[in-house]
């Protein structure tokens, strides 16, 4: 059985929210087991504030990259149809040949860092063209002045987010752009009972 994607309930947890939301987009429920609840939310808000305030500041870099190798280690010795892959810097990108559009074509999910005021991550679950569909964690009922971004309210097992994929790879601080290549990250996520292979997701884009 699938199940609604989740939204955070602390200005914080959007990192662990992220992942768990990959994780339900990809299974049904009765094929996730509790210890990957249990140890995705024991690794995450790992981060201190300028006040020395534990958690208060997400989510850091290394956590993810822990536990995207984790979750591979997990899911090779007890048989869990996941499988993981950590990106960084300019590996991270939004275009039809980039290894994060390559994951959504094959079915799968990824977890990016992005900014949303401040330093954020969402779930990216599918595209149509040249438009993204997100999970973005954060909850929101105005629509957004920004020409481009959807609000989607249809899709609860997968998106609430449509927008432009050159969105995402600005640069700058703008809402969902990736900013600075330097700084990415990305986690790719499959089932790999389901996830298709290359040969059988051939497109061409106009």
């Amino acid at each position: 059985m699938k199940i609604p994607l989740q939204y955070q309930r602390t200005e914080y947890d959007c990192g662990p929210t992220s992942l768990l939301n990959a994780v339900s987009f990809l299974m049904n429920r009765e094929e996730i087991p509790p210890d990957v609840l249990r140890y995705v939310m024991m690794y995450t808000l790992d981060s201190y504030n300028h006040k020395g305030e534990a958690c208060k500041n997400g989510t850091s870099r290394m956590a993810m990259l822990f536990l995207s190798s984790w979750l591979n280690q997990y899911a090779k010795a007890t048989r869990f149809p996941l499988s993981c892959e950590y990106l960084s810097g300019d590996r991270v990108r939004i275009t039809e040949d980039s290894k994060v559009v390559e994951a959504l074509r094959q079915g799968g999910a990824a977890v990016v860092r992005l900014l949303y005021g401040c330093e954020h991550y969402v779930t990216l679950t599918g595209f149509s063209g040249r438009r993204l569909e997100l999970f973005d964690p954060y909850y929101r009922r105005r629509p957004f002045k920004q020409e481009g971004i959807s609000i989607l309210t249809d899709k609860p097992h997968s998106a609430n987010r449509s927008l432009p994929f050159e969105m995402l790879n600005q640069t700058g601080r703008l809402p969902y752009a990736l900013g600075p290549e330097e700084s990415r990250e990305a986690v790719l996520l499959f089932h790999t009972g389901t996830r298709r292979t290359p040969e059988s997701t051939i497109e061409y884009f106009l």
